[in-house]
C-alpha cells in the first residue's frame, strides 16, 4: 500500500503532509566515479561534479511536468508529453501562492530553483503539500501528487483556476535515508526528519533535561509502521508518525528540540512531552533536492513546446477535473 504523507504530518493513517508557514529504500544513488585529485590545488576534482550530480536529481523539467497536470485539470487542457527519465523517488510536490509586499517593486519572475521562501518582494504562503516516502516513477507520481497536493490538502481549501497565476510549484525528492541514533543526531537545514513512536501507557516523568543519549538499540528496533496496533485499538496502542521537510525548520527558526517537539504534537500526541517521550521516539532523516518554478516560468515552457496557454483563458470559472 503506499502511505501518502504531507510534508508536515504523518499520522496513524495511511496519509502523511508539508508544514503549513510553515528507509532503507530502494532508492537511486547518484553516484560519481572514484576521487580525483587535482594536481594543481590539492582539492578533490570531483566535489564540483558530485554537487551538479546531486542538484541535478531535481530538475525544472519535474516541476513543470507537476504544474502542467494540475493546469490541465482546471482547464482541460492537452497534456505535455514528458521528456525525462521515469526513475523512482520518495518525493513531495509543494503549492505555494505569491503575493507582493505592500510598497514593494519587484520583478515579475516568480522562480527560485533551489527552494522556496521570500524573496525580492515577495511573500508566499503554503497552499498544499503532500508526497510519498514509498519510491514513485517521476512521470505518474508527479502528476498525482501535483493534483493530491492541490485538491486534497485537507488543511486548505482546494486550489482554484483564478489562482493559477500567483502559484509556485515545488517538487522534492528525498534521498540519503538513515536511522538516526537520538533524536538530537540530525543537521537543521540539511536533514529532513520522519519520526514514530508509540504515545506513553502512563503519565510522563518529570525529566525534561535535553539529552542525545537516547538509547539506539531500541530505537532501531521499532518497526516504522503509520498502523494501528493489532493487538490494541486504544489511543495508546497507536504508532504515530510525522515529518517535517529539510527546508521547515530553518525557515520556522527551530532547533532540534522544538522540531521534534512540533512533529510529536502534529502526530496526534497532545499530552506533556517529557524527556522520556522525546528519548522513545525512532528518528529517520533524510535528505532532499528541491526545485522550484512559477507560473511565468511554466507559461514560457508551454509556448516553447507549442503548447501555450490560452491568453483569453477565464481564471475566474475555472471547474476542478477529479478524474485523477
Amino acid at each position: 500500500m503506499v502511505r501518502h504523507a504531507t510534508e508536515e504530518t504523518t499520522t496513524t493513517t495511511t496519509t502523511t503532509t508539508h508544514s503549513p508557514g510553515t528507509r532503507s529504500t530502494d532508492l537511486i544513488d547518484s553516484k560519481v566515479a572514484d576521487a580525483d585529485v587535482d594536481e594543481a590545488t590539492g582539492t578533490n576534482s570531483n566535489d564540483d561534479a558530485e554537487a551538479a550530480a546531486l542538484s541535478a536529481i531535481c530538475r525544472p523539467e519535474h516541476c513543470f511536468h507537476a504544474f502542467d497536470a494540475l493546469y490541465c485539470a482546471l482547464t482541460h487542457a492537452t497534456p505535455i508529453e514528458p521528456r525525462f527519465a521515469d526513475v523512482k523517488y520518495p518525493l513531495f510536490v509543494t503549492w505555494n501562492a505569491r503575493t507582493r509586499r505592500s510598497g514593494s517593486v519587484s520583478s515579475s519572475s516568480s522562480s527560485s530553483r533551489s527552494g522556496g521562501g521570500s524573496s525580492g518582494g515577495w511573500s508566499t504562503r503554503l497552499r498544499g503539500c503532500i508526497g510519498s516516502f514509498d519510491p514513485q516513477p517521476l512521470r505518474t507520481g508527479l502528476e498525482e501528487y501535483a493534483l493530491l497536493s492541490a485538491f486534497r490538502d485537507h488543511r486548505f481549501r482546494r486550489v482554484d483556476l483564478r489562482e493559477l497565476p500567483s502559484l509556485q510549484c515545488g517538487v522534492s525528492l528525498l534521498t540519503d535515508f538513515e536511522d538516526a541514533t537520538s533524536y538530537l543526531d540530525w543537521t537543521v537545514g540539511v536533514h529532513g526528519i520522519q519520526i514514530s513512536f508509540t504515545p506513553p501507557l502512563t503519565s510522563p516523568s518529570a525529566s525534561d533535561a535535553p539529552s542525545p543519549l537516547s538509547s539506539a538499540v531500541s530505537l532501531l528496533s521499532r518497526p516504522l509502521t503509520s498502523h494501528f496496533s493489532s493487538s490494541s485499538s486504544s489511543v495508546a496502542a497507536r504508532r504515530l508518525s510525522a515529518t517535517y521537510l529539510p527546508e521547515v525548520a530553518p525557515e520556522q527558526g527551530w532547533e532540534h528540540i522544538d522540531a521534534i517537539d512540533s512533529a510529536i504534537r502534529k502526530a496526534g500526541w497532545n499530552g506533556r512531552i517529557s524527556e522520556d517521550l522525546r528519548r522513545s521516539v525512532r528518528v529517520r532523516r533524510y535528505q532532499s533536492r528541491k526545485c522550484v518554478v512559477g507560473w511565468d516560468e511554466f507559461v514560457k515552457w508551454r509556448a516553447d513546446r507549442g503548447h501555450p496557454v490560452d491568453p483569453d483563458l477565464d481564471v475566474g470559472h475555472g471547474q476542478v477535473d477529479l478524474r485523477f
